[in-house]
């Protein structure tokens, strides 16, 4: 069920009918993560070049090539730590394409179930926003364990499939479920939940190919929300 809904959310990301919001995905996570680039270097040349001039302050004449050397380990150091930024701007992107993604989905391959209802624009920014705060707050733990031998892969993992898991599925659930409905749905099928966001994860540590992650998980849920209600109503006895 997991793999096979992996399997259709890869075939997905390059189907005509999903590539106005494939391009859109890539862009706008694109733009997120170079903005959050130039402002995480920018504060840190301003915040690191003082610092560093308070311990020399007898070599004012090279203090700019100082800022200069500063800036060019900053990028580097965060270029790398950008990797970490994937999954709370994952989280931004995730509100806004996901009823794209999900409506196309389900016409192609559900035409016989009723169709979902997006959430309002509104709501969906706002899901996303405290999505965004939970995914930041998690990667920051994910962050602090990557200094812990043994277990700093292990923390990524779990943390992310956690997390994008939960959200993202329960953002596919909504479509046909209130909010409580939802998280009541996703708690039932923790298990099948959890282990569809380690392959998010997995997916989210693949470099360059994880900028899809938006589009991924949100096909891959979509998909899995729909076989665990089919698979709902066979075992209660109703005829799809």
């Amino acid at each position: 069920m997991i793999f096979d809904s992996a399997r259709l959310a890869l075939v997905n990301l390059l189907a005509p009918e999903t590539r106005s919001a494939f391009w859109k995905s890539l862009g706008l996570t694109l733009l997120a993560l170079v903005a959050l680039w130039i402002a995480l270097r920018e504060m840190f040349v301003y915040l690191a070049l003082p610092w560093l001039q308070a311990f020399i302050p007898d070599l004012p004449d090279w203090a700019g090539w100082l800022g200069f050397v500063v800036a060019i380990f900053a990028s580097l150091g965060l270029a790398l730590a950008l990797a970490l930024l994937v999954a709370p701007v994952t989280a931004l992107v995730a509100g806004i394409f996901l009823d794209d993604v999900a409506e196309v989905i389900e016409k192609r391959d559900y035409p016989e179930d009723a169709p979902g209802r997006a959430m309002p624009l509104g709501e969906a920014l706002l899901a996303s926003a405290k999505f965004l705060g939970v995914v930041i707050v998690g990667n920051i733990i994910a962050l602090l364990l990557l200094l812990v031998p043994g277990i700093n892969i292990l923390a990524f993992f779990l943390v992310n499939g956690y997390l994008l898991g939960r959200e993202f599925f329960e953002f596919a659930a909504m479509r046909f479920r209130s909010p409580a409905e939802a998280r009541e749905f996703r708690a039932k099928h923790s298990a099948i939940v959890f282990t569809a966001g380690l392959v998010i994860a997995a997916f989210l540590a693949i470099p360059i190919v994880n900028l899809l992650t938006p589009l991924f998980a949100a096909g891959l849920m979509v998909h899995l929300h729909k076989r665990l209600m089919k698979r709902e109503t066979v075992v209660a006895g109703v005829v799809p």
